[in-house]
């Protein structure tokens, strides 16, 4: 009997160890790490425009 009880247990914590870490899930989006503002190219595209619109209203 206790061995049957400890293969139970076993495979319990087998199967929520491969669901927490093993396989992907299907349907379930990754999640993305978030993006450092110096990586995020539309954050650098934004922060030339601006400086670019800062040099033009310095030389008029």
């Amino acid at each position: 009997m206790i061995y049957l009880l400890a293969v139970i247990g076993a495979l319990t914590i087998a199967v929520l160890l491969w669901r927490a870490f093993g396989a992907e899930r299907v349907g379930v989006p990754t999640r993305q790490a978030p993006t450092a503002p110096d990586d995020d190219p539309d954050f650098l595209r934004k922060l030339a425009e601006e400086q670019r619109k800062r040099r033009r209203e310095d030389e008029k």
